[in-house]
């Protein structure tokens, strides 16, 4: 009997300490969530937030003209539509009712209503907009062509009587160019250089330049024109024959009084070709060209010579000093549609120029290699692909200053503004 006792007091014993030890077990499961989420996180990665890739839409806004205005507007919306098509990128454009900002902005409005986040603007016309839009419509990215900072800027601030800046409109935001928004703008003195430089290589001695009003890019693009006459005169060793005629219309459009200064440059003066430069001014000049037999021109920011034949000067254009808005759009639409590379031009401003040594065609300033007047023996394809290599090399050096006009060995003539 003592025994069985004994046996039954040993098993009681173990089960008590199988009860203690049990405890702990049982309160377990209320620690172990803590501890899992700190040893194992590896276990959840289907609770990690995952990265959405943007579809992009892209629309571009014209400004005062159309998308078949063989300009600034065209040259953009070809880009455009050519990457958009290549890409299967969804594209439209639209064109303001009017030629003010406020029917910019609503045009831009209107397409990113329709769900377009890309909106492409060429022309310094759109400083405006971007001002109104790139705060207002922060998840929208906006490309502007040809629009300085400080064409942006310039909207921030009250001016005084002659336009000069005072204060800003509003002291809590000071002048920017937004994180959503890249502009681009072009290194025009180089254009200007090559179409000076070849016009003096072709043959002609007797150069006139018209300009629109002296904002800079209009400087930038003639004193690049005097510089590459002057270089191209000093290797032909003719300088002492070679002269430039300098003007500015002090406005963007052609008219009768401008028409009749460029007459006398022709008739007179015997002036053989005109770059004529800034908005619609050109058409002075070509209207003064046609009166003269062999008289022509040189057109500006894209190839004018179809839209000069069209005006009645077939044959007129020898050149034009063109900006690469075509080539700029697919490139920036390219880095940041395909590439994901947004980072790489937000907030920022470009000042676009060569980008290749080999192939003209790929650079940001040029001239047409289908219309201008080639001459063998004077100046030929080869020859402006030699002279783009050594501007790229840095062989050839071209001055962006506009304080003022150029030192030069041949005749430059300035004369005071054609209207007040």
């Amino acid at each position: 009997m003592k025994k069985i006792i004994a046996m039954l007091m040993v098993l009681a014993m173990v089960f008590a300490l199988v009860a203690c030890t049990a405890k702990p077990a049982e309160q377990q499961p209320e620690q172990q969530p803590e501890q899992q989420g700190e040893q194992q996180p590896e276990q959840q990665p289907e609770q990690q937030p995952t990265e959405t890739k943007v579809e992009y839409k892209v629309a571009m806004v014209t400004d005062y003209g159309d998308i078949t205005d063989e300009s600034f507007n065209q040259a953009t919306y070809e880009g455009c539509k050519e990457f958009c098509e290549a890409n299967k990128v969804e594209f439209t454009y639209k064109k303001p009712s009017g030629d003010s900002t406020a029917e910019r902005v609503s045009a831009v409005e209107a397409a990113i209503d329709e769900g377009y986040n890309v909106i492409v603007m060429p022309g310094f016309a759109f400083a405006g907009t971007i001002y109104e839009v790139q705060d207002k419509y922060p998840e929208v990215k906006f490309i502007g062509l040809d629009v300085s900072e400080n064409d942006i800027n310039d909207c921030f601030y009250n001016h005084d009587d002659e336009g000069k800046w005072t204060t800003l409109i509003d002291e809590n935001n000071p002048a920017h160019v937004a994180a959503n928004t890249y502009c681009a703008v072009y290194q025009e003195e180089l254009c200007g250089y090559m179409a000076g430089y070849a016009a003096v290589k072709l043959g002609y001695k007797h150069l006139g330049f018209l300009g629109g009003m002296a904002v800079p890019a209009v400087v930038r693009y003639g004193y690049g024109f005097v510089q590459g006459a002057d270089a191209a005169a000093k290797e032909l060793g003719n300088a002492g024959e070679v002269t430039i005629e300098y003007v500015y219309g002090n406005q963007f459009f052609g008219d009768a009084d401008i028409t009749a200064y460029m007459d006398t440059w022709y008739q007179t003066k015997n002036v053989e070709v005109v770059f004529a430069c800034g908005g619609g001014i050109y058409t002075s000049a070509v209207e003064a060209a046609k009166k003269v037999e062999g008289a022509k021109v040189i057109g500006v920011d894209v190839d004018q010579a179809a839209i000069i034949a069209g005006l009645g000067g077939e044959g007129m254009t020898v050149t034009s000093a063109m900006k690469g808005l075509a080539a700029t759009v697919k490139a920036t639409l390219g880095d940041i549609i395909l590439n994901g590379n947004w980072d790489a031009y937000s907030g920022k401003v470009a000042n676009l120029g060569l980008v290749s040594g080999d192939d003209p065609t790929a650079n940001f300033v040029q001239i047409p290699m289908e219309s201008t007047q080639w001459a063998e023996g004077k100046f030929t394809q080869e020859d402006y692909k030699a002279l783009v290599a050594k501007m790229f090399a840095g062989e050839i050096t071209v001055s962006n200053a506009i304080d003022a006009a150029p030192a030069t060995e041949i005749t430059l003539n300035v004369y005071d503004n054609i209207k007040g």
